[in-house]
């Protein structure tokens, strides 16, 4: 088992404890339940959807990153599927606080990276503060996201978050986590930039079409891909190289590990995720980036 998982672990109750003691051993266990593992859990435990999602949340806070606050939140997003995905905030040393990651956003993001389509709901340990509300709008399960807090009635997304604007408002309707691909190419064929193409052919970028995505290489080889994902609202957007990190850091890798990444953009795009890109992985100690780009369509 991941040493941060050892605390919260003692905490939990014996039966579930048994039921998740064989998912969580695993080497590879990648921060995520399948809707086949939830099940049996749910079985052996005796615990309800809700109570699951509460019951897992200490172990989702334990994968915080939180060197400028310490103040760890966790997040787990139940999706169509019936999987559960754990998400928590990340904090950066030697970055703008603007690269932070809410708890919230990485848990959609997992999900979304992970292959999921929709979510149903998200159980959270803090209230989701308005940065997420906004984060959440974006995507296609919209304002009726179910938001669940210890000690509260569960509510709805449009119930934290009355009178939103969002991407109906601008006449968006390729919505966050729906499915596309956008159909750059690249006649470059390493692998660590085609894994970025793939990240940018699956981006969420309605408002600026500056399609993007991030390949990191970490010290064992292993691939991790981020796709940017665009908010209505602008500054919420989450950055590919952050949906790249949560990748990373739920996988279990340190992301101060990382030893080669690649940008894939447009090359006439209205932004670019450059230099941002480029600082934030300075930060964490890594100096080999690479900028590549595609003819925009």
């Amino acid at each position: 088992m991941q040493a941060r998982f050892h605390a919260p672990w003692t905490r939990l109750p014996d039966a579930l404890q048994s039921a998740l003691e064989p998912i969580l051993s695993a080497a590879d266990f990648p921060a995520m339940l399948t809707a086949e593992q939830v099940k049996m859990v749910k079985s052996s435990s005796g615990l309800d959807d809700n109570a699951l999602a509460f019951a897992l949340l200490p172990l989702a806070a334990a994968c915080a990153l939180t060197p400028i606050s310490h103040f760890n939140v966790g997040a787990i997003a139940r999706g169509e599927s019936g999987n559960l995905y754990f998400g928590a905030n990340m904090e950066f040393s030697g970055a703008p606080l603007q690269q932070t990651i809410h708890a919230e956003q990485c848990a959609v993001t997992h999900a979304w990276l992970r292959g999921e389509t929709r979510l149903v709901s998200i159980t959270v340990n803090y209230t989701p503060c308005g940065h997420c509300r906004q984060f959440m709008n974006e995507l296609n399960s919209g304002i009726d996201l179910n938001i669940h807090l210890p000690g509260r009635p569960a509510a709805t997304l449009g119930q934290y978050l009355p009178d939103s604007f969002g991407p109906k408002d601008l006449a968006i309707t390729t919505l966050l986590m729906d499915s596309v691909n956008h159909g750059y190419t690249l006649t470059e064929t390493g692998d660590l930039t085609q894994a970025a193409l793939d990240g940018a052919n699956h981006s969420h970028a309605p408002y600026s079409l500056s399609h993007s995505g991030v390949a990191l290489e970490a010290a064992d080889g292993t691939l991790y891909t981020g796709r940017y994902a665009e908010n209505a609202a602008f500054n919420p957007s989450l950055p590919p190289l952050q949906a790249a990190l949560i990748l990373t850091h739920l996988s279990g890798r340190d992301c101060s590990t990382i030893r080669r990444a690649v940008l894939v953009e447009g090359s006439e795009s209205a932004l670019t995720q450059w230099d941002a890109t480029q600082a934030t992985l300075a930060a964490l100690g890594c100096t080999e980036v690479k900028r590549v780009t595609f003819l925009t369509q």
